[in-house]
């Protein structure tokens, strides 16, 4: 009774995704909308949640199989899927296993990857980049962020991050593409960058968006890491393939570079049965991918156009979500004006007060954006 109760459960959550997408069947061209689930743990109804870069469209219906059937060995700790997980990547890249390191998203890898190099140094970055799990080392006391000066194109200037590395400097920290900007940086400048980087200090890439750009291969350094250089990249499956409350991330670098950011806790048994699986069935549903990437150019399309009527402008994002150019007004005041008409927004960065960041979602919560946009500037006007 308890296990017919549990999957009955389960299903009622799920029937709705699955009932429009034929598992493997799905195709960018010809695919129906996935259908929305009634949200029970997401945002309240009504409410256009594009705050967090999160993609609705996931999880996968490949994704929501595994999680039901792992969900019923969820008396068990995780191992096997660890294993399984970590060779898939592996083999991807033409690494071994001792190249990754498994963690509670990608958050759990940088904030180890960042406490690594405060021991022996500090970190060096662009001005504006997702600096959230760089800031342990401040929080912790051993040592400091270190920022280049601003660029009115808000593009990261990696010769001036190369001519900033001395002696104080343990690694380097390139968020690409970055958060918040939603820009790329063109991979041949980034590849020589990295290699020569890599001579002085570690390198850290940070690539959680990277499976948001038209060629993921062509803009990823992990090739660099078979070759031996000093680099680590972090990846999650909390972007592209929407499992952001699965919590699933990994780290690929040198072995004996893993070896010691687990040192501070990077375990893969604080991981779970249904998160492994989920993206375990993930990694290599490309179907789903291209369907999601294709949603998401769907709704850049749409905030570029309102941006544009409403006679702003905005950052070339190739990522889930537009840095928007708010002109002379302050972007925590229209994060909370969009508030009021049910749209969630980020607020301002920094001291970029007139920078506001907005995700892609769901089309129809993107069109509530769009309409909301001229009626909150025209009150702020």
């Amino acid at each position: 009774m308890h296990k017919s109760l549990s999957r009955r459960l389960f299903l009622q959550g799920t029937t709705a995704a699955l009932s429009t997408a034929a598992i493997g069947g799905m195709t960018t061209a010809s695919a129906k909308e996935i259908a929305r689930p009634t949200p029970l743990y997401g945002p309240p109804p009504g409410v256009a949640k594009l705050n967090a870069n999160e993609n609705p469209y996931g999880p996968s219906p490949k994704a929501l199989k595994a999680m039901m059937e792992a969900s019923q060995k969820g008396a068990y700790y995780v191992y096997d899927s660890v294993a399984r997980l970590k060779a898939m990547i592996a083999e991807r890249h033409g690494l071994t296993p001792d190249h990754i390191a498994l963690g509670s998203g990608s958050s759990a890898g940088l904030v180890a990857a960042a406490i690594v190099a405060g021991h022996t140094g500090n970190i060096l970055g662009p001005d504006l980049f997702w600096d959230t799990t760089s800031r342990a080392v401040e929080i912790q006391e051993l040592g400091e962020i270190k920022r280049l000066p601003k660029l009115e194109s808000l593009e990261i200037d990696l010769d001036a991050m190369y001519s900033a590395i001395d002696d104080s400097i343990s690694m380097v920290q390139v968020t690409n593409p970055n958060n918040p900007t939603g820009m790329l940086i063109d991979p041949v400048k980034m590849r020589e960058f990295c290699i020569k980087a890599s001579k002085k200090c570690t390198v850290l890439a940070d690539e959680a968006y990277n499976e948001l750009t038209d060629n993921s291969d062509a803009n990823t350094v992990i090739p660099l890491i078979k070759d031996g250089h000093n680099i680590i990249v972090a990846r999650t499956f909390s972007k592209i393939y929407g499992l952001a409350g699965m919590r699933v991330g990994y780290l690929i670098a040198q072995p004996e570079k893993i070896k010691e950011m687990e040192r501070f806790g990077i375990g893969w048994y604080g991981l779970n049965q249904a998160g492994l699986a989920a993206a375990i069935a993930s990694y290599e549903d490309h179907q789903f991918m291209d369907y999601c990437r294709s949603k998401v150019k769907e709704a850049r399309e749409m905030v570029y156009a309102a941006v544009k009527e409403n006679g702003l402008s905005a950052l070339p994002s190739v990522t889930n979500f537009l840095f928007v150019n708010l002109g002379e007004l302050n972007a925590e005041t229209f994060r909370a004006e969009m508030e009021k008409e049910g749209v969630l927004i980020r607020g301002i960065y920094r001291d970029y007060t007139n920078w506001s960041r907005v995700s892609m979602g769901y089309l129809e919560d993107v069109q509530k954006y769009t309409s909301a946009m001229p009626k909150v500037l025209m009150r702020m006007s």
